[in-house]
């Protein structure tokens, strides 16, 4: 949530999206194991997030986070 406020005001845009995580395969905690992820998409008025636990592969972890990514971006925007 921070991110998307920060990149809103930094960047000075309508949107953003940000993502912050363990894609793997190392890395990971017993409270936040690899694959966990967080992507948030939003405005300056309303932010939503979406919480992922996927598996220890990161190429797929990396793209599969970007496919929710940019959905959670067109749900928002309909």
């Amino acid at each position: 949530i921070e991110m998307v406020k920060g990149a809103i005001k930094v960047i000075e845009t309508d949107l953003a999206i940000a993502s912050s995580g363990i894609a793997g395969p190392s890395g990971g905690t017993p409270t936040k194991p690899v694959g966990t992820i967080w992507i948030a998409a939003g405005n300056k008025d309303k932010i939503v997030t979406k919480k992922l636990q996927l598996g220890n592969n990161r190429i797929k972890n990396i793209e599969t986070s970007t496919v929710f990514a940019m959905d959670l971006l067109r749900k928002f925007l309909i």
